[in-house]
């Protein structure tokens, strides 16, 4: 298991499937507790991201900081 999220499915798995306690699906699993309680916070950027990918395949030489002025320019704000 490479990825935080497989290692969340696989302990959820071991505590729905099996009826094991997450503490336990933790310790068999070797993760911590704290990665498999933990909830994103990151917002739904998808419209953002598709601005993006809009104006990079329309200005293919343009780089990230060209591209951050166009979607300024267009009114789309980012940090």
């Amino acid at each position: 298991m490479v990825t935080s999220g497989a290692r969340r499915e696989a302990a959820a798995h071991l505590c729905s499937g099996h009826g094991v306690s997450q503490r336990r699906a933790c310790a068999v699993l070797a993760i911590d507790r704290s990665s498999v309680r933990y909830r994103s916070l990151r917002p739904d950027d998808a419209d953002l991201r598709e601005a993006m990918k809009k104006v990079a395949g329309e200005r293919r030489r343009f780089g990230y900081r060209r591209i951050h002025l166009m979607l300024e320019r267009q009114g789309i704000l980012m940090n």
